[in-house]
């Protein structure tokens, strides 16, 4: 972790595991990912190089009927699946970068346990490694990472439980627009997206690094 990330814990700075995966099925991953939470005391980074196959992901809250064509994505053959977590419903497939920390608060003793302090460190984390691979204008606009002004290149959800919390992100390294159209315009968007399409909402990272 960073310096002024990772906090020392009495004389000893804290363990981060890293598990690096490529094309695990989300189902797999998310279940993976609820246990390490609940199950362990550890801290994690996972890191998830593209889905098995193709999904759509609806946060814990969200309603189908609201967020799906359903009926299109029946017929496309693409899946749907609730997630533990609350957030926004996306696409993902082979070309979807999943990254997921799991945290101990005492790990980081002035990050506090709520949403917008997780989204807010995690930036930090991430806009360095973004800049040194080309992408200076990396940063979290509400609750998405975004780039180029206000283009969307990662959703992010969160799971609280006592001090411990899980943050995961799923980055679009690129996407199939045909795959995008099976999502519904969502009841609530967020603010800055100001009706825009999905074309015009997202972008492709694999453009911008």
């Amino acid at each position: 972790l960073s310096a002024q990330g990772a906090m020392a814990v009495g004389a000893a700075r804290p363990v981060l595991n890293l598990l690096r995966l490529s094309r695990l099925p989300i189902y797999t991953q998310l279940n993976l990912e609820e246990a390490l939470l609940r199950a362990t005391k550890d801290n994690w980074l996972i890191v998830n190089d593209g889905a098995f196959s193709p999904s759509i992901v609806i946060g814990i809250s969200g309603r189908p009927a609201e967020l799906v064509h359903c009926k299109s994505a029946l017929e496309s053959g693409v899946p749907a699946l609730r997630r533990f977590t609350g957030g926004g419903t996306v696409v993902v497939d082979a070309d979807t970068v999943f990254a997921t920390l799991i945290m101990e608060g005492s790990a980081l003793p002035d990050v506090e346990c709520f949403p917008q302090p997780i989204m807010k460190w995690t930036e930090q984390l991430y806009r360095p490694a973004f800049a040194a691979a080309g992408c200076k204008d990396f940063g979290l606009r509400e609750n998405d990472y975004i780039v180029a002004g206000g283009r969307k290149v990662g959703g992010n959800a969160q799971a609280i439980t006592g001090k411990r919390w899980l943050h995961h992100t799923s980055f679009l390294w690129d996407y199939d627009p045909a795959r995008m159209a099976l999502l519904r315009h969502p009841p609530k968007a967020p603010k800055y997206r100001e009706g825009r399409g999905h074309d015009d909402f997202v972008t492709r990272l694999c453009e911008v690094l």
